[in-house]
């Protein structure tokens, strides 16, 4: 039982050690410009501000690369991005996870075609 707690004791100093963008935050969305919404935002390894540049940044080069119903090939902010997508003829709703080293932010989103 004293093994337990000790390393239970551990653990909850190790992640109080961690600084805060080491550490998985879910993060409020950023509002999104034009017709549909972020629906998620997680980041691991960064800060939520960074994580809303970055879902901005992404959907500016959709925008950029097809309009509404484009790609971003390539990703954003040194990031690569890797996006999977449900679609029906009204909207597209997608995950997309960008990664950088161990860095990494997922986003969600819902665009009205």
């Amino acid at each position: 039982m004293k093994v337990l707690l000790s390393l239970a004791a551990l653990l909850a100093a190790l992640a109080c050690a961690l600084p805060q963008a080491a550490r998985a935050a879910t993060c409020h969305p950023p509002s999104y410009p034009g017709s549909g919404y972020f629906t998620s935002l997680t980041v691991h390894g960064t800060s939520c501000a960074t994580g809303k540049k970055l879902a901005l940044a992404y959907r500016r080069c959709r925008i950029r690369h097809g309009g509404v119903k484009g790609r971003c090939p390539g990703g954003v902010m040194g990031y690569a991005c890797k996006e999977r997508r449900n679609s029906i003829p009204t909207e597209i709703d997608a995950e997309v996870t960008c990664t950088r080293g161990a860095r990494k932010i997922l986003h969600d989103y819902q665009q009205n075609t």
